[in-house]
């Protein structure tokens, strides 16, 4: 073949290429996100107090998304098998993690934890809630006051109980039991359920626990709340004195939120936290939460990210003081 040949030959190949127009740039060859379903994990079982909300997020979040969004529970280890299962896939937005104050908790309580806090990507708080003192019917005190002088009077013979080793409600309850001067013996239960059956029945004494597990069973008279951990009284228990009132300046809460892995593209960060935070702020969302004495509330991915920061170090120091870290 001549070189005139070949030069005609590729000069008609390249304007037949360039007649298709420029080459795709890689921000238009990568696809529009979302282009398929989305997964939010949860590391609780179904119907509960961190399920319920995950499934109306991710329901209004399909819509706004026009993509669906599906809740995979995966319960067990407090929350830390949903959390690594996030972890171990793309960080491409398809896999989100319903996140609480035990991925803060986990990092400080387990030793040999499978990921540190740098892993998540935060993108908006959800919900928080506040604790409440909770006492069997069977005790005779009324008032926070009169509960601290019983226990005073029979150290070790009121009985509390703790959901798994290490968990909020002991850490809360070894807490308010050092600033209080009282001594409590420590019951284990390996979920919530059995706690408040035999809570109910008088067998165990104290619980430290989220306010939407035991309102219920005060609003019946079954059990009482002798203070909450909130700043300011709670409107759906009015009646019930915060601990700042009573002279113990405790103000603790449990908090959900939306997160991610990190290293997930910050316009997808942006996306989820705008889109999330406009669902929080609906009137159906804020009825979900506020009858169980939640309250709703979103934040941007700065704000979720110095709480969980701020979570791991309240609890860090009764951790190591009580000796409670797990291998």
């Amino acid at each position: 073949m001549s070189g005139l040949m070949s030069w005609l030959l590729l000069s008609s190949g390249f304007a037949a290429f360039a007649a298709l127009g420029p080459a795709p740039t890689q921000a238009q060859a990568q696809e529009a996100y979302p282009s398929r379903t989305i997964r939010l994990v949860v590391g609780f079982g179904a119907g509960g107090p961190t399920d319920i909300p995950a499934r109306f997020i991710a329901d209004k979040l399909g819509s706004l998304l026009g993509q669906r969004v599906i809740v995979e529970n995966k319960a067990g280890a407090a929350g830390q098998i949903a959390t690594r299962d996030v972890l171990a896939h793309p960080r491409d937005g398809y896999h989100l993690l319903l996140c609480t104050h035990f991925e803060s908790i986990n990092t400080a309580l387990y030793k040999k934890v499978a990921f540190k806090l740098g892993d998540i990507a935060p993108i908006t708080q959800i919900s928080r809630y506040y604790y409440g003192l909770a006492l069997a019917n069977s005790l005779p005190a009324q008032t926070l006051d009169e509960f601290f002088a019983h226990a005073k009077a029979n150290p070790s013979q009121v009985h509390y109980a703790s959901v798994g080793g290490g968990s909020v409600q002991e850490i809360f309850a070894r807490q308010l039991a050092k600033r209080a001067g009282i001594t409590l013996n420590k019951v284990a239960f390996k979920d919530g359920a059995t706690v408040m059956r035999e809570l109910l029945a008088g067998r165990v004494h104290f619980f430290v626990s989220p306010t939407l597990s035991v309102l219920p069973h005060y609003q019946a008279g079954k059990l009482k709340i002798l203070a909450v951990t909130s700043p300011e009284r709670l409107a759906v228990a009015p009646d019930v004195p915060t601990l700042t009132e009573k002279g113990i300046h405790f103000v603790a809460f449990g908090w959900l939120g939306i997160c991610a892995g990190a290293g997930t593209p910050q316009p997808i960060l942006a996306l989820l936290n705008r889109h999330i935070a406009s669902i929080v702020n609906t009137p159906d969302y804020r009825a979900l939460i506020e009858k169980a004495g939640s309250i709703p509330l979103s934040s941007t991915p700065e704000e979720l990210g110095k709480i969980l920061i701020e979570t791991h170090e309240q609890v860090a120091s009764t951790i190591q003081e009580f000796g409670m870290q797990i291998d």
